[in-house]
């Protein structure tokens, strides 16, 4: 067989060598066409940038606040989602050089991998911040024990994030020249898991928000009383859970577009329409990190983020608050 073969390339005749044929990642788009690249555009070098940028700054302000604030939990569910945003566009950023190279689609490509199980963690953060605003408003008003609300849906985040991973790995037959198929169906199982996760939690929000309105005079005041004792105010208890409904619409968003995209497989139209990725993969993802930044639970919370000592604070009406001192609770 010989080494070379005459085909078409941009409308031209020319001649195509097997080597690249068989190792795509030597190919340059100056020799071979785009439809043997991992993706099928060049990723944009300034969009991507700019999301490689905004995330840093992220995990950055979260870094500062979360350690400032102490709010571990919350810390270490944003910091893993950002700093996998940022590994995925930096990847995306050197895909713009050479859209050959496997190794990078397999880090950032929007299937697989980080960009894939990163909102994971976002969602982890939402709901470890439900689970203290029942706190705050008042227990009996919800479905669940405020633990059991995180515990449910970051153990149901983990099985999905397990299933976009695993998914992910086996995708990457089509290095192969597969499909990846299989891979491709498993990521779609993770993906309409977290989707219906988010329902769910969406639901069981909107039943807390309703029973919280109907006994709108006990509860105002059980919060008012409880933002004091941890020296917070309305207005940051507003915004934060203005920031959440953000960051719950926006995930969601950008979960069932994923579903959609990796339904039509890698060579589908979604999957090859950057313009359509950066708004609703980038851009959703990009909001609601900022919502959870500029209104961080800790400017509501402090130290009292964790749930037994809030546990204390909430459930004691004795306990005072003198200047920003270690707070005591006498119990009978």
């Amino acid at each position: 067989m010989s080494s070379s073969q005459n085909l078409t390339f941009d409308g031209r005749p020319t001649v195509y060598n097997f080597t690249l044929w068989y190792n795509p990642s030597l190919c340059t788009l100056d020799t071979c066409p785009k439809s043997y690249a991992v993706l099928q555009y060049v990723p944009s070098l300034g969009g991507n940038a700019f999301f490689l940028t905004w995330f840093i700054a992220i995990v950055i302000a979260q870094s500062v606040i979360g350690i400032y604030k102490r709010t571990w939990t919350f810390f270490a569910a944003m910091i893993g989602g950002c700093v996998l945003e940022v590994i995925g566009y930096a990847a995306r950023v050197l895909m713009h050089e050479n859209i050959f190279n496997f190794n990078w689609f397999l880090i950032s490509n929007r299937y697989l991998i980080c960009l894939t199980i990163a909102p994971c963690f976002f969602s982890a953060a939402i709901y470890l911040n439900f689970s203290r605003l029942v706190l705050l408003h008042g227990p009996h008003l919800a479905r669940f024990k405020p633990r059991t609300y995180t515990i449910i849906f970051v153990v149901w985040d983990i099985i999905s994030l397990a299933l976009q991973a695993a998914g992910g790995g086996l995708a990457d037959t089509v290095e192969d020249g597969g499909s990846g198929q299989t891979g491709i169906n498993i990521m779609i199982a993770g993906l309409s898991s977290q989707v219906a996760s988010l329902a769910i939690f969406a639901m069981l929000c909107a039943d807390f928000a309703r029973k919280v309105r109907r006994d709108k005079a006990g509860s105002t005041a059980d919060t008012h009383q409880h933002l004091a004792k941890v020296g917070s105010s309305a207005k940051w208890w507003t915004a934060l859970i203005s920031s959440l409904i953000v960051a719950v619409v926006t995930i969601f968003i950008r979960s069932c577009f994923r579903v959609a995209e990796l339904n039509g497989g890698f060579g589908g139209r979604l999957a090859n329409n950057e313009v359509t990725y950066m708004i609703l993969e980038g851009a959703m993802v990009a909001v609601a990190a900022l919502a959870m930044t500029v209104v961080h639970p800790g400017f509501v919370f402090g130290r009292y983020w964790k749930l037994k000592l809030a546990k204390v604070v909430f459930s004691s009406p004795q306990v005072e608050m003198e200047n920003g001192s270690d707070t005591k609770a006498s119990h009978p």
